[in-house]
């Protein structure tokens, strides 16, 4: 097949990848907590530098661009007082733990309720958990001190969907907890809409690409050679 069109497709493929990231964060631009990803893109160019400075072989053209990896940045973001009891935010770094099915997650999404059982759980109903590991009781006035919850310092942070991480625990998180308060998205929805188009100009330039190497082999394949 011609490179060129598998490198036209294979940039098209990523900025679809790009454009579900950038569509998932559009989405959660009001959600406490939420933490924006980028897909990191690597060409051929850069891969040229790179190795120009180390003197690597590059090797072989292949799709001459992908994604190399998924980043998550998990910046602290502005926090909003709301003046409920139990909307907590982490002033600084750390997460809140939650016991799910599936295992211990981590979360910056502070905005929590009572179960029916009288203890502390997050918007999915997972219960939140103390700084020992153990379920948050809710007192019989409906609140919970916020030195009752645990603020972990999460290491390799990697996103589980539903505003959820795993990762590795090494110690207590230097964030305080604050009451009454929920921290923002991280979103910044005019910078995600101004990506957003970008990337969109860019999938129609590989689509433009196709389009004329296509034309280009037709016309190959029925005017080269042909004899008046």
């Amino acid at each position: 097949m011609n490179v060129g069109l598998n490198i036209a497709a294979a940039g098209m493929l990523a900025e679809q990848v790009r454009q579900d990231q950038l569509s998932n964060d559009l989405a959660n631009a009001s959600t406490p907590g939420y933490k924006p990803q980028t897909a990191v893109q690597s060409s051929f160019g850069a891969l040229l530098l790179a190795n120009t400075a180390t003197g690597q072989q590059i090797g072989s053209i292949q799709t001459g661009t992908d994604i190399s990896k998924v980043v998550t940045d998990t910046t602290p973001a502005a926090m909003q007082q709301t003046g409920q009891p139990l909307d907590f935010a982490i002033a600084g770094t750390g997460f809140f733990a939650v016991k799910t099915p599936e295992g211990v997650r981590y979360t910056r999404d502070g905005q929590f309720s009572s179960s029916a059982q009288g203890t502390l759980v997050d918007a999915n109903g997972d219960p939140v958990l103390g700084q020992n590991g153990s379920p948050i009781q809710v007192g019989a006035k409906g609140t919970v001190p916020a030195s009752a919850l645990g603020v972990f310092n999460l290491t390799g942070a990697q996103e589980q969907g539903n505003n959820l991480f795993t990762g590795t625990t090494a110690g207590r998180g230097t964030g305080s907890v604050e009451q009454g308060a929920l921290e923002g998205s991280g979103v910044n929805a005019i910078q995600t809409m101004t990506e957003m188009i970008a990337s969109l100009q860019d999938y129609q330039s590989g689509q433009q690409a196709i389009q004329s190497i296509s034309q280009t082999l037709q016309l190959s394949s029925t005017d080269v050679g042909a004899v008046p």
